[in-house]
């Protein structure tokens, strides 16, 4: 199948999820995840209709870039960011996914203090504890969010989520419904920067039309889109 076709069977298993939970498929966002995919692929995607890119490794949303092959969609980055690559993040992408500490929070803040934006953001959550898994707990990312509203120079705009590897269909919704009610947690809590929260990032290939069902906005799609991923080849 072409990445055309692809796409409009993803839309369609995300229209499908979205009604069968009672939502409107409008609701959700199809972000096509992008890494180690050519800008040729990227273009193609695009061009099938995905409305956001979302880029896992630095390097390469710094070439994609150079390259414009992100033009006509959103970039999202969804990997995990070190500080010292916050200058090549921040103000280059609508929404950083991956936020998981004080130090990456400040330091965000204040790389988009020195270009005089408001840089949007997820806290990106540990739902499942699993130790080889980037993200805070669940009461990091209150305290987290409670920083955040003292900040001049970030928005948070909700929560991120990578749960285990989907052994079975509806095995992860227990995950996704911690998630959601962590979101509608730390909402109550944020005062007049409540209007803001609306971006619930959780489910991918072989899992978004639970994530769905459980409550997510948007869903990050890669193996679905461009088929197994190609070989990463580092510099």
């Amino acid at each position: 199948m072409s990445i055309q076709a692809h796409v409009n069977q993803v839309k369609e298993h995300i229209a499908a999820a979205a009604l069968a939970a009672g939502r409107s498929p409008e609701e959700i966002t199809l972000c096509a995840a992008t890494k180690v995919q050519s800008d040729d692929a990227i273009r193609e995607a695009i061009a099938a209709g995905v409305p956001v890119c979302g880029e896992n490794r630095v390097q390469e949303l710094t070439a994609h870039l150079s390259a414009d092959a992100y033009r006509g969609a959103q970039v999202h980055f969804i990997g995990h960011l070190q500080t010292n690559k916050v200058k090549q993040v921040v103000g280059r992408v609508a929404l950083i996914h991956s936020v998981d500490s004080e130090h990456l929070l400040r330091a965000i803040d204040g790389q988009a203090a020195k270009l005089g934006i408001t840089q949007d953001i997820l806290l990106e959550v540990n739902i499942a504890g699993e130790a080889s898994k980037g993200g805070c707990t669940p009461e990091q990312a209150r305290e987290l969010a409670a920083l955040s509203q003292a900040l001049e120079h970030v928005r948070l705009c909700g929560l991120m989520a990578i749960p285990p590897i989907s052994q079975a269909p509806g095995a992860n919704r227990p995950f996704f419904a911690k998630m959601r009610q962590l979101f509608v947690d730390i909402k109550e809590k944020m005062g007049d920067n409540q209007s803001d929260m609306i971006c619930l990032s959780m489910g991918m290939s072989e899992d978004y039309p639970d994530a769905i069902a459980e409550g997510a906005t948007l869903v990050r799609v890669g193996t679905a889109i461009f088929g197994p991923r190609p070989p990463l080849h580092r510099a």
